[in-house]
């Protein structure tokens, strides 16, 4: 079977999560983000990162709007993965932030 004939999105997003899992490295991340993604795409990313460090850090909401000029609502959604107790994000910016 080829690359063409095997694919669902669910495999296509299990490939594209194991290639992500396979870079150890922050260089080779920056780069392979670089080459896959646009600028804007690569903005946007950074961008709901930042915005949810800013809300770990107990940043209020209105103050992240005016600081990255995103709407309310971007940061209403990354208040709601916040909230889960399971969130992958939440670990990683908890363990992150941890002295």
């Amino acid at each position: 079977m080829s690359r063409n004939d095997k694919g669902t999105k669910q495999s296509y997003g299990e490939d594209i999560c194991s290639v992500l899992c396979d870079i150890g490295d922050a260089d080779r991340m920056r780069r392979f983000l670089e080459e896959i993604l646009t600028p804007a795409e690569r903005k946007d990313l950074f961008l709901r990162w930042k915005l949810m460090q800013m809300l770990i850090d107990g940043v209020q909401q209105r103050q992240i709007a005016e600081e990255l000029g995103v709407s309310l609502c971007k940061i209403t959604r990354g208040a709601k993965i916040l909230k889960q107790n399971d969130s992958v994000c939440k670990h990683y910016l908890l363990f992150r932030s941890t002295p």
